[in-house]
């Protein structure tokens, strides 16, 4: 019966992010952005052009995901020591960035169909009013990427390791989305104005569609991998391969890998060896690897006879 207490053995699981700094700064987007798709959607309405109301609308999407980031960054702040949580809550941010990226590409898919129905079926744009409301629009997003992009997608911290926030990324993202759309629609609306081309407003709103879907499906490719326990990291796992098969006649027989949230890994290895050490020896070994936040070491005495040429094996 042990009568020593456990603290000593015991981790905290706590490998979530903590950034404040972009949680405040996606507030204030949250209001700008708000603010500014109140204004697009009225004029896009008013004036007649589908560039401006693609680009309003497509803002309306971004304060739900926006909220999205905000509510991510406060579930897995506050959860951050609930035991319910097997390794912490890291992956409550990435899956924030994850409905993130699926709001983006749905409203790239609703861009190309709005945009292609006003294709087919022109209506009349009051240009003058449009392109004013545009640039409005253009210089708020210009704003709001400022805001997000003091390390939009990395938190450094005193490690030699960036940390991506995938939550964060997906914010700044949007608001790049917004800033591309609002560059387009001014494109295409000085394009009508002084050439006549009005089948460039919605042309534009298909491009900027096309665009939005290309980056939404990036972000759902990182964030995916990461939500499914994927091996994101093949050359972190290669080199705790090779540190712990350096050390004496260590072979690895089990390595799993995966990641905790942003760039926070973990690592169970089982170890085949003629001659076992403490844990703790091994879990030295990996020191340097600070994005490793939680390792489990099994090691297996290798008495038996197949495998006491194992060492002439892997030299080989």
């Amino acid at each position: 019966m042990h009568i020593n207490k456990m603290d000593q053995w015991r981790h905290p699981h706590r490998f979530n992010i903590v950034n404040r700094i972009g949680e405040r700064n996606t507030n204030r987007v949250i209001a700008l952005t708000a603010v500014t798709m109140v204004v697009e959607i009225i004029a896009g309405m008013a004036y007649g052009s589908m560039a401006l109301l693609a680009d309003g609308w497509h803002m309306a999407t971004h304060v739900a995901a926006l909220a999205i980031t905000v509510m991510a960054y406060r579930y897995a702040r506050t959860h951050s020591e609930d035991p319910n949580f097997s390794f912490g809550t890291g992956k409550v941010v990435v899956l924030g960035g994850f409905a993130s990226a699926v709001a983006l590409a749905v409203v790239a898919l609703l861009m190309a169909i709005e945009s292609t129905q006003r294709l087919l079926d022109p209506h009349i744009i009051q240009f003058n009013q449009a392109i004013f409301v545009a640039f409005i629009g253009l210089v708020v997003n210009i704003i709001s990427a400022f805001l997000l992009h003091s390390r939009p997608h990395k938190h450094v911290s005193n490690e030699p390791h960036h940390h991506v926030d995938h939550n964060l990324k997906a914010a700044y993202l949007h608001v790049m989305a917004d800033a591309l759309t609002s560059f387009l629609a001014i494109i295409a609306l000085f394009s009508g104005k002084f050439y006549g081309l009005n089948w460039m407003d919605p042309i534009m709103g298909i491009v900027g569609g096309v665009l939005i879907a290309k980056w939404s499906l990036g972000l759902l490719k990182d964030t995916s991998s990461i939500l499914l326990d994927r091996n994101t990291d093949p050359k972190l796992v290669g080199r705790i391969r090779s540190i712990i098969e350096s050390d004496s006649d260590n072979r690895i027989s089990d390595l799993h890998v995966w990641s905790l949230g942003s760039n926070r890994h973990a690592a169970i290895i089982s170890i085949v060896t003629h001659f076992p050490k403490p844990v703790e020896h091994y879990k030295n070994l990996l020191a340097e690897h600070s994005e490793l936040a939680h390792v489990t070491v099994e090691t297996h005495h290798c008495m038996d006879e197949p495998c006491l040429d194992f060492k002439e094996e892997k030299n080989g």
